[in-house]
């Protein structure tokens, strides 16, 4: 699906590369979590992944095209959800009426049955939408599109609580298994129970590329009254106790990636091993 060997990039030649030799694979049938400090250029990378920005070396393919050919054959069949995006002023029929068809797989009936989820109003103009509204149209059509590769940027800022419990669910219920998603996010308490593998960028690299599964049969995430004790790779205190991060004995534990990034973030190198 998604396949990139020695990417190189930068926004000004003289100062030092964003990315530098960026390798990475992603298949179908999973939804990936991009993750990084501010900074880190993950929204970039989507860009580039996408076709929006061109690499200074390397080669990315998607679903076995250059992207940055922009040839129609692949953008019907890839949908970006910027988290910042101008809508006309247009209902969301008229919208559908004028988009639907540049995109082979569109399920009408997903689409209405995502937008009686939103409670969304069909004949009103975008323009007049509040911004959670405009967010959570833009989601449903993409969904709607059934293209294999669907970038969501911050797809849940600007949703509300009961919104976002929406939007889980409907991620969850609408996919197919020759389709990837790839949320890029600092809301992962949103979505880490969506995300079944992780990528965290970090000084123009991929510091960690491992699925949800294999980190929890590696680390075990658990409450603990005390943080003391050698076996403790990470701790960070919480109401009522710790939350950390040790060697899993046995098993496999549910994954706190929140608690997880914030570990790799500070740098703690005990726990290289079980990351890189």
């Amino acid at each position: 699906m998604i396949a990139i060997k020695n990417l190189t990039f930068n926004y000004a030649k003289k100062q030092q590369p964003l990315f530098n030799e960026l390798d990475c694979e992603l298949q179908t049938g999973s939804i990936v979590g991009l993750l990084g400090k501010n900074g880190a250029g993950k929204t970039t990378l989507l860009k580039l992944m996408i076709g929006l920005l061109f690499p200074d070396k390397g080669d990315i393919s998607i679903l076995g095209h250059e992207p940055s050919k922009r040839q129609p054959s692949l953008l019907q069949d890839v949908f970006f959800v910027s988290e910042e995006f101008h809508l006309p002023s247009i209902s969301i029929n008229n919208y559908v009426r004028a988009n639907a068809a540049f995109y082979p797989r569109f399920d009408k009936e997903l689409l209405l049955r995502l937008i009686k989820d939103f409670e969304l109003p069909e004949t009103k103009s975008l323009q007049k939408l509040s911004y959670g509204q405009k967010k959570k149209f833009l989601i449903s059509f993409a969904l709607a599109t059934k293209c294999h590769l669907l970038v969501l940027d911050e797809p849940t800022n600007g949703l509300d609580i009961p919104s976002k419990s929406i939007f889980r669910k409907v991620l969850a219920g609408s996919l197919d298994e020759d389709q990837l998603v790839i949320i890029s996010t600092h809301q992962v308490k949103d979505v880490e129970n969506l995300i079944d593998k992780v990528l965290m960028l970090d000084n123009g690299k991929f510091i960690m590329q491992k699925g949800l599964y294999e980190i929890g049969s590696q680390l075990n995430f658990s409450t603990v009254s005390s943080a003391e004790g050698e076996h403790i790779l990470y701790s960070e205190m919480v109401p009522g106790g710790f939350r950390v991060i040790t060697p899993q004995e046995n098993g496999n534990s549910n994954v706190d990636i929140e608690l997880l990034f914030n570990a790799i973030a500070n740098g703690h190198e005990n726990l290289k091993k079980y990351v890189q």
